[in-house]
């Protein structure tokens, strides 16, 4: 009994280190400038730059090209190298692309051309960065940790959700999205020397003499082989699919279709923070009452009720802008809380069932077969709301939604308990 416990006090302590202090606050920061970006770069297009629905879609690809471009030669970087210092690096490379917006502004250069480089190069520093922090959170917390260490990034995540759009909407609207861009890049310079403070050093890997193309193939096969990763995989891309492309439209569904100002529709988004929160506070009870996969699968399907619920909602409903403010936050909530459901036991499971050599191509691998679908799906609903209607396209992401849960569920995905 006394050992059960110091193991349970040793890995409650990771969770107190100095370290995974820093690390949460790092990722802190980088949620809530991320919430600004989300907003601000939208905003700057569709309202400075004019931009058509196929032209938003474009920088919604651009934002997501990257993970198909990069992703499986990033996963041989960091099963190679320190994970640290590559955080490092992508949090300074992110901070001065977002810098060069308000420059860009400020001498009468931007252009939508300018947005999408920022776009890819942002998209870029969030592929080197995002998957060297997933394998560094495993180093620092041990793998029995995962989930309560998620569940915490999660929660931070939701209160970037909850309070993130509203300060980005009164950012954009008092002092105009290029300067709201500049806020994030000052968010990144204080996480990049945080990140400094942190202590511990990783092992370097050991040296491999194999070619980096074939551990690239070799981190394809092992995800093509292992059957609950394959079935994960194909989910998790149809999910990415509808995800961004319901993102791709949904910023200026609300400006143009709906009317909303850009204060009132950060407010609205932050009833989506709610979603997380909640999300993050329930995932633990419903995974171990019912499992994960039931619950992975619950996350889809609180996601598909919010896509078909947005383009539903009325252009002027009652004829008052906070009513119809009003339903276009309860569907934000359902997406983001379905969004958190569905991506905290996808994150803990994949990474659990994958031994510590493989760690770094798995994440790289599973991102470029899931989060590769981003730009298509971005490309789609921007060529569909350019041809059809903005409403039309979120309508079909609605619908390509619902197709996905009934054959998520068809499968025996829904009996994986742990």
């Amino acid at each position: 009994m006394t050992t059960v416990t110091s193991e349970a006090d040793a890995a409650n302590d990771k969770l107190r280190s100095r370290d995974f202090r820093h690390l949460w606050l790092s990722n802190a920061l980088t949620n809530f400038g991320a919430q600004i970006t989300m907003l601000a770069l939208p905003v700057c297009a569709a309202l400075l730059l004019h931009a058509s629905s196929s032209q938003m879609g474009v920088l919604a690809a651009c934002e997501t090209l990257p993970f198909l471009l990069f992703d499986l030669p990033v996963g041989v970087l960091l099963d190679r190298h320190r994970r640290l210092p590559v955080m490092l690096c992508s949090d300074t490379l992110v901070g001065i692309a977002l810098a060069s917006v308000p420059l860009a502004w400020w001498f009468g250069a931007l252009s939508i051309h300018w947005l999408y480089a920022v776009g890819f190069v942002i998209g870029t520093g969030y592929v080197v960065g995002g998957g060297a922090e997933q394998v560094f959170l495993t180093f620092i917390v041990g793998r029995d940790k995962l989930v309560d260490a998620q569940a915490r990034f999660a929660s931070t995540e939701s209160a970037a959700r909850l309070l993130g759009p509203g300060i980005a909407g009164t950012l954009v609207q008092v002092v105009g999205a290029p300067l709201a861009v500049l806020c994030n890049a000052a968010g990144f310079a204080v996480s990049l020397l945080n990140l400094r403070m942190i202590r511990s050093r990783e092992p370097q890997p050991e040296r491999k003499d194999t070619h980096p193309v074939r551990e690239m193939i070799d981190g394809l096969a092992f995800v093509w082989n292992h059957r609950l990763l394959r079935k994960l995989a194909w989910v998790s891309g149809g999910w990415h699919l509808m995800f961004f492309g319901f993102n791709a439209l949904q910023v200026l569904f609300a400006l143009r279709v709906l009317g909303l100002p850009p204060g009132v529709m950060g407010t609205a988004q932050m009833l989506g923070g709610v979603g997380v929160l909640a999300g993050s506070l329930l995932v633990k009870p419903l995974t171990l009452r019912f499992g994960v996969g039931p619950v992975l699968l619950l996350g889809q399907i609180g996601s598909a009720i919010g896509w078909v619920l947005m383009p539903a909602i009325p252009a002027a409903l009652w004829g008052s802008v906070t009513a119809t403010a009003g339903v276009y936050a309860v569907a934000m909530f359902w997406v983001d809380f379905g969004a958190t459901l569905f991506y905290i036991p996808y994150g803990a499971l994949r990474q659990k069932v994958t031994p510590d050599p493989m760690l770094g191509r798995m994440i790289a691998t599973m991102r470029f077969l899931t989060v590769a679908m981003a730009p298509v799906g971005s490309m789609l609903a921007g060529l569909l709301g350019e041809r059809f209607g903005v409403r039309t396209g979120l309508a079909c992401v609605g619908v390509g939604a619902l197709a996905l849960v009934l054959a998520a569920s068809a499968g025996d995905l829904r009996k994986v308990r742990d």
